[in-house]
């Protein structure tokens, strides 16, 4: 107990955390991240299926919670189009009180992993996956709005399933009046962050949209739909309701939610990180704030959050030095909540889906993918597959394919770089010494690099048909790393040399190597012929008793033929 208590003061909230505040470049930022939010937390609201006031709610509530307890000075947190992917199937089958649930149980799987560490995980993820999952994020999240930029009503699970009835259901009955807006609103969004990146081209295109459409609503025109009510507060905390019969199906949608929210926010403040000027993390703290976070938004009435990328660049391109920045954002979402909720519900669904669009194509650099898709094959497959997995299949399922993809190549290349290299015994360059060492029948291979299960059978089939010598010493000191199925081949490799009266001695070997050894009976099998050695010299003087013993006595079994002569043998690293 006293240890769990000492973990959490080191990742509570410091003092420090607020020393680089500046209030007036801080609410600045903040209220320049506000209005960037205030669009898109609606429109995820609606996107998720729970509603544009649980979106708003989950932007003030998470924000400010996240912004205190989280492990980034500058990020700021809020509804995504990431995690409204995986809520509109959980909404489908258990309801708003389920997605309550579901973030409720992520939020304290974020705070588990918090404790136990596993923040720094994320640097394991490749930069090609991490390209891959946001293009297929941004994928998702256009072709979500097509509903709402047409102007018609479709639902379905499954993003293909829901473009094509989209489409199917506009060509039944044209309009243009929503394509227009979505359209319009997305071009004119993308061309101003192009020209004037810090203007609120967002919010001021949407309140221009509403104001349209309650004229056109006078003028005795149909309008466009709207989002509806909004709450004009916040609501009072409670407990969601627990459907205890769908709690395995929860708890499975919940180890989603919390994968994607650690990926998303980890991701989200790296990329802080590498926008601000003397900016660092801390990851584990990270996952706290965003832990308790999803903890208090469900209580409100709110669906589960994450760091977002687009919010938190506006926040570092406005200047934001601390906290105070995304602290106010919250503070003033909040404000324009108790204050203008009325007009709020009137913005029409076609301007919130052509903000989404937008953010979107921005979502989309090339000029991260493009270098990624020129650099090796393996960067492109692993991005590409990736972007492919996250739009057909589901969002962790997709990172989890990827890590495969790139895992596979990453092993292909580091077996590449492993080496089988025919070297002089006592490491001159002088040919003569090597020559007069190869007539004693005495033959050493220098190990460089990893043996493990990508590797090792070429390397056994390359030392196995070792001939004409005696001897044969394998110099261990070059050599990374030494898994189960690496032992297990040289451990093959030596009986069979010595079934056919070969004498295999092992000089170098490290200690965390032994250690394996040990484990799988190698090192059993030649030290009790006293065939370690610590050094190469020993193992050269063992060599040449083995050898000379065996010259002078034709009963010893050996191989008399003639030695093989210097050669270099790379059957098993391929350079």
């Amino acid at each position: 107990m006293s240890a769990l208590l000492a973990r959490a003061r080191q990742l509570g909230p410091r003092r420090e955390d607020w020393a680089q505040a500046s209030p007036r470049r801080d609410l600045t930022a903040g209220v320049m991240v506000a209005l960037v939010a205030l669009p898109l937390a609606l429109g995820f609201g609606v996107s998720s299926g729970v509603g544009a006031g649980a979106g708003i709610v989950t932007a003030i509530v998470a924000g400010a919670v996240a912004a205190v307890f989280g492990g980034s000075h500058v990020q700021v947190s809020g509804p995504t189009g990431a995690m409204t992917v995986v809520l509109i199937p959980i909404v489908a089958a258990h309801g708003a009180d389920g997605v309550l649930v579901v973030g409720l149980l992520a939020g304290l799987m974020l705070l588990a992993l918090a404790v136990t560490g596993a923040g720094r995980a994320i640097r394991y993820v490749p930069v090609s996956v991490i390209e891959g999952f946001t293009a297929g994020i941004a994928v998702i999240i256009a072709l979500q709005q097509l509903p709402a930029a047409l102007g018609v009503d479709a639902h379905a699970e499954r993003i293909l399933v829901l473009t094509r009835d989209a489409v199917r259901a506009w060509a039944a009955a044209p309009t243009w009046g929503a394509p227009a807006t979505a359209l319009g609103i997305a071009v004119v969004i993308v061309a101003m962050a192009r020209v004037r990146a810090g203007f609120p081209a967002a919010l001021v295109l949407v309140v221009l949209a509403t104001v349209g459409n309650a004229l056109l609503a006078r003028g005795g025109d149909r309008p466009l739909d709207t989002i509806g009510s909004i709450p004009s507060g916040l609501p009072a905390p409670r407990l969601p309701s627990v459907p205890w019969g769908d709690l395995d199906t929860l708890v499975l949608a919940a180890v989603a939610v919390a994968a994607l929210g650690a990926l998303e926010s980890l991701l989200s403040a790296t990329v802080a990180d590498a926008m601000s000027v003397g900016q660092r993390h801390d990851p584990d703290r990270e996952l706290l704030g965003q832990g308790l976070a999803n903890v208090a938004s469900p209580l409100f009435g709110g669906i589960p959050a994450t760091a977002a990328i687009a919010r938190t660049a506006v926040n570092v391109r406005s200047g934001a030095s601390s906290r105070l920045a995304a602290l106010s954002h919250a503070v003033l979402l909040l404000v324009v909540v108790l204050v203008a909720a009325r007009w709020v519900g009137h913005i029409p669904l076609a301007a919130l889906a052509g903000v989404l669009i937008a953010t979107a194509v921005q979502m989309v650099r090339v000029s991260s993918l493009a270098p990624l898709l020129r650099a090796t094959r393996g960067d492109a497959a692993t991005l590409l597959v990736t972007a492919a997995a996250t739009v057909v299949l589901d969002l962790v399922l997709a990172v989890v394919i990827g890590l495969a993809v790139a895992g596979f190549f990453a092993l292909r290349q580091t077996a590449t770089t492993a080496r089988l290299e025919e070297v002089p015994l006592d490491g001159s360059d002088h040919h003569d010494e090597e020559r007069r060492l190869l007539d004693e029948h005495i033959v050493a291979y220098r190990l460089d690099g990893p043996l493990f299960f990508a590797a090792a059978h070429d390397f056994l089939l390359e030392l196995a048909e070792v001939g004409r010598v005696r001897v044969v010493v394998l110099r261990m000191s070059h050599l990374t790393t030494v898994d189960a199925t690496g032992a297990h081949v040289l451990a093959d490799t030596i009986g069979r040399l010595e079934q056919r009266g070969v004498t295999v001695l092992l000089s170098g070997t490290r200690p965390e190597h032994l250690a394996v050894l040990q484990q799988l009976g190698v090192h059993r099998q030649l030290a009790h012929e006293r065939h370690l050695f610590a050094t190469t010299p020993e193992a050269i003087a063992h060599a040449r008793l083995h050898a000379g013993r065996i010259a002078h006595d034709p009963a010893e079994p050996g191989i008399s033929a003639e030695p093989s002569g210097s050669r270099r043998r790379d059957g098993w690293s391929r350079r």
